[in-house]
């Protein structure tokens, strides 16, 4: 990377930097929090992505209000534990995920965590473009056409020129997620027995988990924490020129997001209830069909908007998981690796943020493509293979060289234990499901 290269990418840093010096000498607390929140509302609406959706939408559909509705809200505070970490490793070390474990680990294990990375990234961003293709088709929007604008959503990063106003054009798009509460309204609920599964839930789901439920189980842990996800907000809050002094706004901005994640996620379970009540085998449903199946119960509007928020979440995601590979590149490669630099001074930074969404497309049009398969299983293996990324974050989260007095407090390791310690009891799970035929707990 030149020098003026990154003069350049300083300077545009400090520019933001300077207006958030002024917000909080002047006490202006709210423009303080509009100028510092994004990556932590990005990173978690957009693993609000299709198949996190389409998931949620099979377990309100197969299993109703009952179980899965307080278990995705526990989930998402399992993702704030691991995102808050994110928060403090980007503030304190101003680089990427991929480049400290190359630091802390050496070779080896930073090609086995950016195999990692890659692997699930582009198995996600194929199910990403289902997403788009199959909220597109509901309006007439030929494949071919859906993948094109999908991926020229992702292009807009090459002539924003700036991260900060990337950052606001995606949050706005992110913001679109909320469109599944309105979905949610249409449908009618009994709110009383929304509100009466948290107050009253079980931490089994009734008729134990067989082999279909814990598919979806895993399925809605890995909606709600994956690798990308690591990766991305450590880029971004670099990139974004965040301080020690900004950790606190870090995790507000995390909390909002993950709150705002779980009221979608929440919606979208309580939308497709209604196939559950009315005993329809909604085991069986693709990607397209959940709005058709819908109709009769929220209207037209409601099928068109549910659609709609499919089509949303797999374009918010195809952009920051995109980007999430492209910030790992750069930073294993010591290449330029930031949104703050024009694609002519970062050329291999930009292509492989939109190769990775061309290839990712392109699949998706091949016919015959078992898509359907591949929307809830990516989850799976997201779960399967988010416990070694969670053994980096901790060990980088207490390493007093990397973090100084901002390593993880023992609160704060306990929780971060927990967390990992779950989503490995969740994969052993499954893993003895698929070894031992007809295997239930």
């Amino acid at each position: 990377m030149s020098l003026k290269t990154i003069e350049e990418e300083n300077s545009a840093r400090a520019r933001d930097r300077i207006n958030v010096l002024h917000a909080r000498n002047r006490h202006q607390w709210w423009r303080l929090i509009w100028l510092l929140v994004g990556p932590g509302i990005l990173v978690m609406l957009g693993e609000n992505d299709a198949p996190s959706m389409l998931s949620y939408s099979a377990s309100g559909s197969q299993f109703g209000i009952g179980f899965f509705l307080p278990f995705v809200a526990l989930t998402f505070v399992m993702a704030f534990i691991a995102q808050e970490i994110t928060v403090r490793l980007g503030a304190v070390s101003k680089t990427g995920h991929a480049d400290l474990i190359y630091r802390r680990f050496g070779r080896f294990w930073g090609n086995f965590a950016m195999g990692d990375l890659i692997f699930t990234n582009l198995l996600t961003l194929v199910t990403e473009f289902v997403g788009i293709v199959a909220g597109a088709g509901y309006f007439g929007i030929p494949d071919t056409v859906a993948v094109l604008g999908g991926v020229g959503i992702v292009s807009l990063a090459l002539v924003v020129g700036r991260y900060w106003l990337w950052e606001r054009v995606t949050l706005l798009m992110a913001l679109g997620n909320l469109i599944f509460i309105p979905v949610a309204i249409l449908s009618h609920p009994a709110w009383g027995q929304v509100a009466s599964s948290f107050a009253t839930w079980h931490p089994l789901p009734a008729g134990g988990f067989g082999s279909n439920t814990l598919i979806l189980l895993l399925a809605d842990i890995g909606a709600t924490i994956t690798p990308w996800m690591l990766f991305f907000q450590q880029g971004a809050v670099s990139d974004k020129g965040l301080t020690t002094k900004d950790v606190t706004h870090g995790r507000v901005d995390t909390a909002v997001g993950a709150l705002l994640a779980t009221m979608a996620a929440a919606a979208c379970i309580v939308a497709t209830a209604p196939l559950y009540l009315h005993h329809m085998n909604a085991s069986q449903f693709g990607t397209a069909q959940f709005a058709q199946a819908l109709t009769p119960y929220i209207g037209h509007l409601g099928s068109a908007l549910f659609a709609l928020g499919i089509l949303e979440a797999g374009l918010v995601a195809a952009t920051t998981i995109s980007t999430s590979s492209a910030y790992a590149f750069g930073e294993v490669t010591r290449r330029a690796h930031s949104l703050n630099v024009p694609a002519k001074k970062a050329p291999a930074f930009y292509l492989v943020l939109i190769l990775i969404a061309m290839v990712a497309g392109g699949i998706v049009l091949i016919p015959g493509f078992p898509l359907e398969a591949v929307v809830i299983m990516v989850n799976v293996i997201a779960v399967l293979t988010m416990p070694p990324a969670i053994g980096f974050l901790l060990i980088l989260a207490n390493d007093s060289e990397i973090m100084g007095r901002y390593k993880s407090t023992r609160l704060l390791n306990t929780l971060g234990i927990g967390v990992g310690l779950f989503v490995s009891i969740a994969g052993i799970i499954y893993a003895l499901s698929v070894i031992v035929p007809g295997f239930t707990l």
